[in-house]
This record gives structure tokens, sequence and C-alpha cells, in this order.
């Protein structure tokens, strides 16, 4: 039982007991610290030995058996039953806001990595503190950590990120460190980065389609004076790089209400969903047709937008997840700029 000296238990980690102990036993196994066909611990003893209670032994036992790597003889014990095993890998993912495209991007990621990888995640809300205590809690526990580095400030309003969260992201093991959507930070070293550029991106989306656009006499982007989203900054430049280019006539609105003018051969841009809503119920009172009488894009695609045929420009976030685990299971390391795309409706 020489191996009980390698494995520790942390109370502070937000990994359950009876799972650190299945993946201690499994690395001890890995690391030839356990042979085949060596009795593992009682009960009792293994409960003793690490502070920890009986059913959470009993519980990591159990799921051994099930997978294999432990078998029970009646009367005698448990036994470890193979002399090496394929290790199962533990990825934190944290996620900044809970929403239909960074779900895709998570559920993307999970599924291209497979039933290898065992993926928890996490929504800290775009709160720095949050965010430092659940990396100061999982410090040194998971094989990968997956970041969406965005933030707000005292105002509510968005910010790229703190010192503080620069320094803590920075302490991770840089082959452990995928960073996704957030190109601002410059991390030095061999990191995996997969990340938009939200003004080039606007900008070549817009000029592909000018002649979509060129049909309307008026640009206007609705952009959020104060915004959770790392977007409406990267956007306005971006926008407005296109119509000073182009020579098309602009405006510039933080929000969209019931008293904004809709005329006719306006097209809008818009950024949050709600100002969307609002400005579909407008033109429907005034007997507006969408991509007839106003032109209508939206930003980032979700279900809603599919079903109301809102024309959509939005980067593959699908693509996103699937890129980021092609690239933990392949090894290799770099920045990868996401695809974008302008998927062209009725809207329009």
């Amino acid at each position: 039982m020489s191996f009980l000296k390698h494995i520790a238990i942390s109370d502070d980690s937000k990994v359950p007991k009876f799972r650190q102990l299945m993946n201690q036993i499994t690395d001890n196994i890995s690391n030839k610290n356990i042979q085949a066909d060596e009795k593992l611990p009682s009960i009792n003893v293994m409960s003793k030995e690490l502070s920890i209670s009986r059913d959470t032994v009993e519980k990591a036992y159990r799921e051994l058996q099930k997978q294999k790597i432990v078998i029970s003889i009646a009367g005698k014990g448990n036994y470890i039953c193979v002399s090496k095993i394929k290790k199962k890998f533990n990825v934190l993912y944290l996620i900044n806001k809970l929403s239909t495209y960074k779900m895709d991007v998570f559920n993307a990621f999970k599924a291209a990595v497979g039933e290898k990888y065992q993926t928890d995640y996490h929504i800290y809300h775009c709160d720095d503190t949050l965010f430092l205590n659940l990396l100061n809690l999982n410090k040194n526990v998971y094989d990968y950590y997956v970041i969406m580095p965005h933030f707000k400030d005292n105002n509510e309003a968005y910010l790229d990120f703190t010192e503080e969260v620069f320094s803590a992201i920075n302490l991770i093991p840089k082959e452990k460190l995928i960073l996704l959507d957030n190109n601002e930070m410059a991390i030095e070293g061999n990191i995996i980065e997969i990340y938009q550029d939200f003004e080039d991106d606007i900008y070549k989306a817009l000029k592909n389609e000018l002649v979509k656009i060129r049909k309307y006499d008026t640009f206007i982007l609705i952009v959020p004076e104060h915004s959770l989203y790392p977007y409406p900054k990267g956007i306005l430049k971006g926008f407005k790089k296109f119509c000073t280019e182009l020579e098309m006539p602009y405006e510039i609105l933080t929000a969209f209400s019931e008293s904004t003018p809709l005329n006719k051969k306006d097209l809008f841009m818009v950024i949050e969903e709600l100002d969307l809503i609002c400005l579909i119920g407008q033109a429907k009172k005034q007997k507006l047709k969408l991509g007839k009488h106003i032109g209508v894009i939206a930003f980032n695609e979700t279900p809603f937008k599919q079903l109301l045929n809102i024309a959509v420009i939005s980067t593959d976030f699908q693509q996103m997840g699937e890129t980021a685990a092609e690239m933990i299971l392949e090894k290799r390391t770099g920045k990868v700029k996401n695809p974008f795309n302008f998927i062209i409706r009725k809207s329009i």
C-alpha cells in the first residue's frame, strides 16, 4: 500500500472527492505505482488514511469496477485488474456568460474531444473575482484549462481583462492553456488560441456583400453604450471603416425604441437581441417588410434568428470548439483565426 503516499485528496477542489480518488488511482496505475493484481486497501483503511468518508471510497471503487479497472472478489477485497489503462484527461472550461452561441462552442468542443476527456464547465458571469476564485480552487487539478476571457468593470461595461486576471492566467502551464474568442491578452509561450478579429471580420463581411448593401440609402448600426460583450468597439471600427471607404451615409444609435424613426431604404445592423425584437415589432406596426422596405442584419447566429429569417454576421461557433479540440488531440499549439460568415437571408 506504499502507493498511498502518492494520493492526496483536496477539500478545496471543485472535483468531487470520489472522482479525485478514482483519478489518482488510475494515475498511479499509469505511473506503475500500482501493479496489476495488487490488492487495494479496504474501504475502512482507505477512508481512515485519506480522511474521507466510507461512502466516498465505496463510490470510487464501484465506479472503477464499472470501468473494469478494479475487480471485487467476495471475502477477499478489491484488486487491480489491468496493468495499464488509457488515461482520462480532465478539462476545466470557463465560460464568461450563458448564451446559445457560447454553449454551441462548449458542446462542439466536448463532442470533438470525446469520452477520453472529462470536461467540467463553470460560468463566471464576466466577474473577475468569481473567475479568480474558480481558478484558485482548481489550481493544478486539471490537465487543460479552456478559457473565454471576457470581463466587466465597476460600471458594468465590457473590459478585456484586469492585471490580476492576466497574472492568474499567465501562471497556468502553457501546455495546458487554451484561450477562446479574445486575443487581446497576448500571453507569451506555446499556447492554443482560437480568436475573432471583430474589426477586420465585420469590414470584410460587409464588403463581400456590397451589392446587397448598396440597395439601401442609409446604414444604421445599433450598438449598446454599456455592454458586457466584447464586440461593440471592434464592430464599431469595422463598420465605420466600411461606410467611410465606400462613402455610404451612416448613423450610430445606442439603442432602438418605439420613438426611433424607420424610413424606407434604411439598413440596420443590430447587436443586442432586445433591440432586434423591438425593431421587428416596430417595422410590423408600420407595415414595413424586412428585405423589401428596410434591411436588417443581426450579430451572432441563434435559432431565433434562423426562425425569423434574419440575415446574420457571425463567427462559426461550432468550428471554434472543434478547432480547440483538434489542437488538443493533435498536440498542436498556435493562434488560429476562427472563420467568420455573412449568412444572407430574406431580411436583407
